[in-house]
């Protein structure tokens, strides 16, 4: 099975062109004031039109009050919501949208638990755990803490880059995953190159 991509925290038209041409399946936009790949509701709904039809533009907040984010759904047409805050499942599914919860990893992490907390969700993502940080770290973490049959049920997120993104897909074999950093010449700012690396080595992943 082909393994999905998620380019993440876009901030350019030309980068969601780049993306697109690319091949990716998903588009994730950052709305969270903190992040420094933060966008607002008039940039957001700028790059979506740009994206053609079957590439899906996921809207990202962490903790994020209801209506702030009705109020992006309204001028934005997100075909997905990803949390990656203390969000509960009953606020998830609210917004009557497909979402996705992120789970950062750690020794002593269940996450068929989480599956089962989630049960809602379209998919987990797995990112690397920070006490700071609700994503973004740059940094992976232990894929030898995944099970591999919850890893194809799965987003797989955190410190993925070009170097390394065909061995994750190895290892785990990831229903889909999804970069920022790994492909950014600065926060917010992706690198051409390192975009089509990225996906040279999800092709060399997926062939082996």
């Amino acid at each position: 099975m082909r393994t999905r991509v998620k380019f993440c925290g876009l901030t350019r038209l030309a980068d969601v062109d780049a993306a697109v041409a690319l091949g990716v399946d998903a588009i994730g936009l950052v709305f969270h004031p903190a992040s420094p790949r933060g966008v607002d509701a008039e940039q957001a709904a700028a790059l979506v039109a740009a994206m053609p039809a079957f590439v899906t533009a996921v809207g990202l907040f962490v903790d994020a009050e209801a209506d702030r984010i009705r109020a992006v759904l309204e001028r934005v047409p997100l075909g997905a919501l990803q949390f990656h805050g203390h969000e509960p499942a009953d606020y998830c599914r609210s917004f009557g949208r497909p979402w996705i919860k992120s789970v950062a990893v750690r020794a002593g992490v269940d996450l068929e638990a989480e599956a089962q907390r989630y049960a809602g969700a379209s998919s987990l993502l797995l990112d690397t755990y920070d006490p700071a940080l609700a994503g973004g770290t740059g940094r992976r973490f232990d894929w030898d803490l995944v099970p591999a049959q919850q890893a194809q049920r799965m987003i797989l997120a955190g410190g993925l880059s070009a170097a390394n993104i065909a061995e994750a897909i190895r290892q785990l074999r990831p229903y889909a995953v999804d970069v920022s950093g790994g492909i950014e010449q600065a926060k917010g700012v992706k690198d051409p190159d390192k975009m089509t690396d990225f996906m040279k080595g999800v092709r060399d992943g997926d062939q082996s």
